[in-house]
């Protein structure tokens, strides 16, 4: 008689058996015996395997130190997500100045930030103003070129 290997992965779904990790714990000695609190915290992070998102919250608290001073005043990291950071700049002219550094700034970020997955950079200029609300605003208007409505 044949396996069906999909019906069977389908029913133990179903069924609620899936095979779930074993995690592997260490255990000390003697329970009474204080330990250091860094050493708890690292078998804590090294245990849930928190190294990677650890390492991606140090890369947005600590953008001033990897980036530098005159970079950070300009720029802020805003999302990082499946290995592409986003910056947004303050102006249009800092976003150029940072496409054009884009490759020296993805090598200080790797270099800086070991164990963050960032492999490509999105930089957005600022917000442009909305035209869309206000105190004389026309509905169906185009912004600021509708002159003649």
């Amino acid at each position: 008689m044949k396996r069906d290997i999909a019906r069977e992965l389908f029913r133990s779904y179903r069924s609620g058996l899936r095979k779930k990790k074993e995690i592997v714990q260490e255990e000390r000695t003697e329970l009474s015996d204080p330990q250091n609190i860094g050493a708890i915290l690292n078998e804590l992070v090294s245990a849930r395997d928190w190294r990677q998102g650890i390492a991606e919250g140090n890369l947005f608290s600590d953008w001033r130190e990897i980036v530098g001073a005159d970079i950070a005043e300009h720029s802020t990291p805003i999302t990082l997500y499946e290995g592409k950071l986003t910056i947004q700049t303050s102006s249009t002219a800092w976003s150029t100045q940072l496409r054009l550094m884009q490759g020296d700034l993805l090598k200080t970020i790797r270099q800086s930030a070991p164990g963050a997955l960032v492999e490509e950079l999105a930089i957005i200029g600022p917000h442009a103003p909305s035209w869309k609300r206000g105190l004389r605003t026309i509905r169906g208007a185009r912004g600021p070129r509708d002159t003649f409505g």
